[in-house]
């Protein structure tokens, strides 16, 4: 609760229950004079308005309380109270649907929605919507607790609130799921995969636990182990359509696409204008290089619902395609639907934006980019501060006496390529270049060293935890060397018959030194981009996990302004270890850059290196199309063509500029 806000909520709940409208209004404008924008007062606001029958004035309010309370599932339920006040049934069910996807735990939109579906005569969804509402009645307090503060991205207090019920209830199988999906939110996947395991082997049929499970696994990239756990779970009911979806999406992570597409056209042979399907069907196509087709499959699942705006986004995420007048009315008409998931109107602000900049009308262009951050952003929780914070301590931690008194640690294997950077910086085009090269792998943004430093975040030495990297001054040389032959071998299902292999994790650069100490043998460039077009490309981009410092202007820019930092400190402890290549280089001379890159990793000239678009792979990051053409300079300045909107950017990166 707002410091500043002087309203005691429990007391106002019981004025409203107990019809004393007026004084609750009293009390809650008073509290809204020292802060207009308090959620909690404005829901309550909405409220009494819904009981005094001023049904535009509590439209209104919620309308402004979708963009900005962290609870906006309980605004779909008032708002789903609002419409069913006023009989309009149909629009009801819609809001009430939605606070179910933004808050599972609203027990009261569960019931609603049974009742609706019931009364409009959709027996099958009033039927399946009951068996939730009894389902999410039965869970313990603590645990719908749990899964209220995860839908407000109160993680922490989740986190506290699961551990605690568990502690005297260590079997309970829900519980242990929801810690799971904490886990996996905080980067403690091994935490996330031991729990899900357990709750499989207590309960073996419970399908929640079984599809988690499957989820987590991709999550690591252990997309072998996820196939299998997919496969198992359609052989228990092979015309199940859900399970044919998931083992679908994990055949197509192992490349096994004429599987994957067999069993999405079943999906869609049961139920064709199932939106879901038809988009991951685009994805499949997209990641083929079939951009026809998959701009048909988009486009059908607009056709049969236009309020799946992943297919929006997904048409502007292929960044070569442009939107069609009447494509363009569809989003603006989506974008005045009181029933979009939040998700969706991110997706549509986003969408909306690419359409706008495509008609080079910018100020509207960078409207919905902003919105679509603004959202995001929201969603996120992301801190500078901390950041800044745990990319200094790697300045502090990794000196040159450190690297002196461990040099000859790790393990001396010279496969990987470590491709580091910002995002949006010309990593896919680096290891486009590079796997083109008949001696080395293209593989994907692997998540290994990222695991590896949470597992060392979790170890205790002496009986304390000294945090990371700190605790690497416990680490034995032995274990060190293991750590590097683990990555070896947990990132060989990724790669083929090649000595050299890419990983294009640009995260990795805050742990170079890591690196360094378990591999020392494995080559490291630095992809860089002017500061502001990597910025504002990264700003443009809604990335499908992580990256949060990118939703904002300031936020990316300081992110920036550490991420030079840092790289200038490994330059100056691991000299002449790391290259540098510039995306605007690579663009103005290809073949010197190219002729730089192999070089640095003992790589003989390859002409194919220099026709990187001709190479036929899957590819699945931002830049997939981009790097099926030839480089092309036409992207070098685009951020100039919104600089009158940047100046918060331009700020913070002023010393680089």
């Amino acid at each position: 609760m707002n410091n500043k806000l002087s309203l005691n909520i429990t007391q106002v709940q019981d004025k409203i229950r107990s019809g004393l409208l007026k004084s609750a209004l009293r009390d809650i404008n008073e509290a809204l004079a020292l802060n207009p924008d308090h959620p909690s007062a404005l829901y309550l606001a909405a409220v009494c308005k819904r009981y005094q029958k001023d049904f535009e004035a509590a439209g209104n309010i919620l309308k402004a309380l979708k963009i900005s309370s962290p609870d906006v599932g309980r605004v779909f339920q008032e708002q789903g109270h609002l419409y069913l006040t006023q009989k309009l049934y149909r629009l009801a069910l819609d809001a009430f649907n939605v606070a179910c996807i933004e808050n599972s735990a609203l027990i009261a939109s569960w019931r609603a929605k049974a009742e609706l579906h019931e009364k409009l005569k959709e027996y099958k969804l009033a039927r399946e919507a009951r068996l939730q509402y009894r389902y999410i009645s039965s869970l313990p307090k603590p645990l719908l607790a749990t899964m209220d503060l995860i839908a407000q991205n109160k993680w922490l207090k989740a986190e506290k609130r699961c551990r605690s019920f568990l502690i005297s209830n260590q079997k309970n199988v829900e519980g242990m799921r929801l810690l799971a999906s904490i886990g996996s939110y905080f980067g403690a996947l091994e935490e996330s995969e031991f729990l899900l395991e357990s709750a499989i082997n207590f309960e073996p049929n419970n399908v929640r636990v079984r599809i988690d499970y499957v989820h987590l696994l991709r999550q690591k990239q252990k997309f072998t182990k996820a196939l299998e756990q997919a496969e198992k779970l359609l052989e228990t009911e092979p015309a199940n359509l859900q399970f044919m979806s998931v083992c679908a999406i994990e055949n197509a992570q192992v490349d096994n696409h004429e599987r994957a597409l067999s069993l999405f056209n079943c999906v869609l042979e049961n139920q064709p204008i199932d939106p879901i399907t038809l988009t991951s069907k685009g994805h499949l196509m997209r990641t083929n290089g079939q951009q026809e087709e998959a701009i048909k499959n988009y486009r059908k699942a607009l056709r049969n619902c236009p309020s799946h705006c992943e297919a929006f986004y997904a048409l502007s995420n292929l960044k070569t395609y442009k939107f069609l007048e009447n494509e363009i009315m569809a989003m603006r008409q989506q974008e005045k639907s009181d029933a979009l998931t939040i998700q969706n109107r991110i997706y549509l602000y986003f969408g909306l934006a690419k359409a706008f900049e495509d008609l080079k009308n910018y100020d509207l262009s960078f409207d919905y980019y902003n919105k679509g951050n603004l959202l995001k952003k929201r969603k996120s929780g992301y801190d500078s501060d901390k950041m800044a914070e745990d990319l200094g301590a790697q300045k502090k931690f990794f000196t040159p006496d450190l690297f002196r008194c461990k040099d000859g640690f790790g393990c001396n294997k010279r496969d990987p390529i470590f491709i580091v950077g910002l995002p949006r910086a010309g990593s896919t085009l680096l290891e486009q270049i590079l796997s083109s090269h008949s001696e080395v792998d293209g593989t994907l943004e692997l998540p290994n060293i990222l695991s590896l430093t949470q597992k060392l975040r979790l170890m205790r030495r002496d009986g304390v935890q000294p945090g990371y990297p700190e605790i690497i001054s416990k680490i034995s040389p032995d274990e060190l060397r293991v750590f590097g032959e683990n990555y070896i071998e947990e990132t060989r299902i990724h790669r083929g018959e090649a000595p050299f292999f890419t990983d294009k994790m640009p995260n990795n650069f805050r742990h170079i030194g890591l690196i360094q100490l378990i591999l020392p043998n494995a080559k490291i460039i630095d992809a860089r981009r002017h500061p502001m077009a990597c910025c504002f490309s990264g700003f443009k981009q809604l990335f499908a996990q992580g990256q949060e410092f990118t939703y904002g202007l300031e936020e990316i820019g300081r992110y920036y302004s550490d991420y030079v930092a840092l790289m200038d400190h490994w330059e100056h402890v691991l000299p002449e270890k790391i290259l540098r290549v510039d995306y605007e280089a690579v663009v103005e001379d290809l073949e010197f850059q190219v002729r730089r890159i192999l070089a640095h990793c003992d790589l003989p000239f390859e002409q194919s290196c220099l026709d990187f678009h001709r190479t036929e792979r899957s590819v699945r990051t931002a830049s997939s199309e981009q790097v099926r053409q030839p480089i092309y300079k036409g992207g070098l300045e685009q951020w100039r063509k919104f600089e009158e909107f940047l100046g918060p950017l331009e700020k913070v990166l002023r010393p680089f500029l």
